[in-house]
């Protein structure tokens, strides 16, 4: 809304920037019921401006449910269900001859009813997860799955209920997903295991989910997925039992408890992952090497992808210590086809210590010294355009601040994060009209590279 928009314009030129963090006090906004206040947001991503619609616990400011306070949706839809998986245990299971998960795609017949999955035979210890999503009726988008609850030979063993959560536990839904298969294919899997370090409000049962296939025989699973309207989804599978050797796990050197203070120390590699940050224990992986372009050796931490709760300290040793590019030091992460992207860091005792949210990548030390690039966009149509536009770029750290200025006071640029197009839209309260005016605009990145634009113009 206007007022809204006025609102927010006037604290962005009272500090001087674009980004602002406003805490309206009661009575800044009063909204009157039937009132719009905002549309959706911006085009479509969730890193730029954008509204929420929250209904939280007042006790606890818990995010809650809100269908359960709205008025009943039309919704006849079951639960839509797409894949499963079987996960052995390390050291303690195996599935389908083999100790890394099957994941499986869930086939549906001429009516759209799921059929059954490939056979599945499996010893030891072993646990499931599944792929599924909800629908309402004429909707085209895809919801979470209210109710997730698995039964083996009609005993439940697992259940999961979408009700509520901290905000401080949001990054703790990687414990209830598949969080390799999401990293690597952006498939989402939720696992029917509690993780130790998992203490989500989700799980309604004491039962943790793992399946002991100890007997040579069928096991019958099902799953039964269930929306807030009380649509089911039951599917059934069955997991045979097969007596067969579980390949042992070699002997771990770097063992890493999940409810302990983690340290791993190697020549020019440190990292520290502090208690609470592993939902499991691990056995840590690590190796290094060499590689051309690069002001250290480049480190592997951890053979997969594994998440962490808050964050770890990593440091590296540099190889060059050279005291003029300290500030211009930075740890990038180098992914499978060997392009890097920037995480930054800080210079500590001959290297760069950063703070990591995951393990199960590639690191090394890189530097930037190349200074934002700033272009013009149809300088001559601004006075017709009642607008100014600049593109704005970085190929390494990233633009951490920009300022646009009109005759040497500052003018609002706004800026939608998934475009390099910064625009100001000529304001006649605080731009003066008939004259010729003197535009800067300035930019520097995450190291300090800073870079400047002048351009005259009539207006």
């Amino acid at each position: 809304s206007k007022k809204i928009a006025d609102y927010v314009k006037r604290h962005q030129y009272e500090q001087e920037s674009f980004a602002v963090d406003l805490y309206p006090s009661a009575g800044d906004l009063p909204v009157k019921r039937g009132e719009q206040v905002a549309l959706s947001g911006n085009t479509g991503g969730s890193a730029g401006p954008h509204l929420h619609f929250e209904i939280r616990d007042t006790r606890t400011q818990d995010p809650l449910d809100a269908l359960a306070y709205l008025p009943k949706i039309a919704d006849t839809q079951k639960p839509d269900l797409r894949g499963i998986a079987i996960y052995p245990v390390q050291g303690k299971g195996i599935v389908n001859g083999g100790t890394n998960p099957l994941r499986l795609t869930v086939r549906k017949d001429k009516t759209g009813n799921p059929l059954p999955p490939a056979p599945v035979h499996a010893w030891g210890r072993i646990f499931a997860g599944v792929k599924a999503y909800d629908r309402m009726n004429g909707q085209q988008n895809i919801y979470g799955v209210k109710f997730v609850r698995l039964f083996v030979d009609d005993k439940l063993i697992f259940s999961s209920a979408m009700n509520r959560f901290p905000f401080e536990q949001t990054r703790m839904i990687n414990s209830f997903v598949d969080f390799e298969e999401w990293r690597q294919h952006r498939a989402f899997f939720m696992k029917s295991v509690i993780e130790p370090g998992n203490t989500l409000p989700l799980y309604p049962s004491a039962q943790n989910g793992y399946i002991d296939i100890t007997e040579e025989r069928d096991y019958r699973l099902r799953y039964e997925l269930e929306d807030h309207s009380g649509n089911m989804r039951a599917y059934s599978f069955t997991i045979t039992g097969k007596k067969q050797s579980i390949p042992s796990m070699p002997a771990c050197k770097n063992p890493m408890d999940w409810n302990q203070n983690n340290w791993f120390i190697h020549f020019g590699f440190l990292l520290n992952i502090p208690p609470g940050n592993l939902y499991s224990s691990i056995c840590f992986q690590y190796n290094s090497s060499k590689a051309p372009g690069y002001y250290s050796d480049v480190h592997q931490a951890h053979t997969m992808p594994v998440p962490l709760h808050k964050s770890a300290s990593m440091w590296i040793k540099l190889n060059a210590d050279v005291a003029e590019k300290r500030n211009r030091y930075g740890v990038v992460r180098i992914d499978r086809n060997g392009s890097d992207s920037w995480i930054g860091g800080k210079y500590e005792d001959g290297g760069i210590e950063v703070s990591i949210r995951e393990l199960g990548d590639r690191y090394a030390v890189s530097e930037d010294s190349i200074a934002p690039k700033i272009i013009s966009i149809e300088p001559e149509k601004w006075a017709s355009a009642k607008r100014i536009r600049v593109r704005l770029t970085d190929d390494k750290s990233g633009i951490a601040s920009f300022r646009g200025e009109i005759d040497g006071k500052f003018v609002l640029f706004t800026h939608d994060v998934k475009s390099s197009v910064y625009t100001y839209l000529f304001d006649n309260e605080r731009l003066e009209r008939g004259k010729r005016h003197t535009f800067v605009f300035t930019a520097s990145d995450g190291v300090g590279n800073t870079a400047e634009y002048r351009q005259e113009f009539n207006y």
